[in-house]
């Protein structure tokens, strides 16, 4: 693994995904979990922030179809899940059909290939 501690909290992100891990930061002192990666906790400024695996589990709390072309790669959902630590990230739900992905479902992170770089994406529990 690269050395974490000389990157910046977006390029440590990476890192991890590209090893297949999920991986989101929180405070020491609070407990607080944060996401998108970064150097502050927001709202109330702590940079105790350190790396603990996410456990993966979500809801959906918002989702949209994206329209495409077959040649384009087809329909495709974007959706905003709320993980159990806390945190709103934007994602995508996959194994399902991009409709069917609905408010309130539970689904769970996975480590997966997207536009040939490691995302984050989802599917049904």
């Amino acid at each position: 693994m690269t050395d974490t501690k000389i990157l910046g909290p977006e390029a440590q992100f990476r890192t991890f995904l590209a090893e297949g891990k999920f991986m989101i930061q929180r405070s020491k002192s609070t407990g607080r979990h944060v996401f998108y990666p970064r150097l502050a906790v927001p709202g109330s400024g702590e940079t105790d922030l350190e790396w603990t695996e996410a456990s993966g589990d979500g809801v959906v709390y918002s989702t949209t179809v994206v329209r495409n072309r077959p040649e384009k790669g087809g329909d495709f959902n974007i959706a905003l899940i709320d993980l159990a630590e806390g945190p709103r990230l934007m994602s995508r739900v996959v194994d399902i059909e991009p409709t069917a992905v609905a408010i309130g479902m539970k689904v769970r992170a996975r480590v997966g290939d997207l536009d040939g770089a490691p995302q984050v994406l989802f599917a049904p529990v």
